[in-house]
């Protein structure tokens, strides 16, 4: 397996360089199912790939588990504040894949879990942040541009015909702290998107964002806007769902 320290430096450079999001969702008619936080950074690889040949890189193609990861560090784990453990154990129920390619100009990244209720994966967007700076062997960097601060926090909920993804600013010093950082970043994310793509079990009756696609069946919802505008803002990603019986 490469080095953590590796693919965290990684995504520290994805998160500063280019931040195409995509927040995809699928889920089953129990509320069980899956979600993955993927960036695709091939266009970044394209400009960086031929130096990272000259330097001697290597191809990636892995999968890491950071439960088993968790388990493997403990003892280090264990040295650190009882906030940081507990960004850390967020981190459990997730995997990684990782693929990096500087010949082929492919670099790609998944964050994914499975669940059998939404709740267990909330908030999956900073949990992908908390990976680039995962503490032992992650050397505890910060992720740039304000990002990764934990000011706010995203839930997801499924009852009955109703999903419902809800942002909310849980501290609003660190949030203006966050927006303020931003100006700094607005040239290397400008063109940046947040996608969201949600697959359900039945055809979608309403939507509470008008601008919202669908697919031919009526069951898969699209919807992207702008990075910068979610980060400034997050609860412009706030939707509520209706099912068909």
């Amino acid at each position: 397996m490469f080095k953590l320290r590796y693919w965290s430096l990684l995504l520290v450079v994805a998160l500063v360089a280019s931040c195409n999001f995509t927040e995809e969702i699928y889920l089953n008619d129990d509320g069980s199912g899956k979600l993955s936080i993927n960036f695709d950074g091939s266009e970044m690889m394209d400009m960086a790939g031929d130096e990272m040949m000259k330097s001697g890189e290597k191809a990636i193609d892995s999968v890491i588990s950071f439960k088993a990861f968790l388990e493997e560090k403990k003892d280090s784990i264990a040295t650190l504040s009882a906030a940081e453990q507990a960004k850390l154990k967020k981190l459990e129920p997730f995997k990684l894949h990782m693929v990096m390619n500087p010949e082929t100009k492919e670099m790609k990244f998944d964050m994914f879990s499975e669940f059998k209720n939404i709740t267990e994966v909330s908030d999956a967007f900073n949990t992908f942040q908390e990976a680039s700076s995962i503490g032992p062997g992650g050397n505890n960097q910060a992720t740039p541009a304000g990002m990764g601060n934990q000011s706010t926090e995203v839930e997801y909920s499924f009852t009955a015909n109703t999903f419902k993804r809800t942002a909310k600013i849980i501290d609003s010093l660190l949030q203006q702290q966050s927006v303020d950082s931003l100006a700094g970043a607005e040239m290397f994310l400008s063109g940046s998107m947040y996608k969201l793509k949600y697959h359900f079990p039945r055809r979608v009756k309403s939507s509470s964002i008008e601008a919202a696609t669908y697919s031919a069946d009526g069951k898969t919802l699209f919807y992207e806007i702008d990075f910068l505008s979610y980060m400034k803002n997050p609860d412009t990603l706030n939707i509520e769902v209706e099912l068909e019986d």
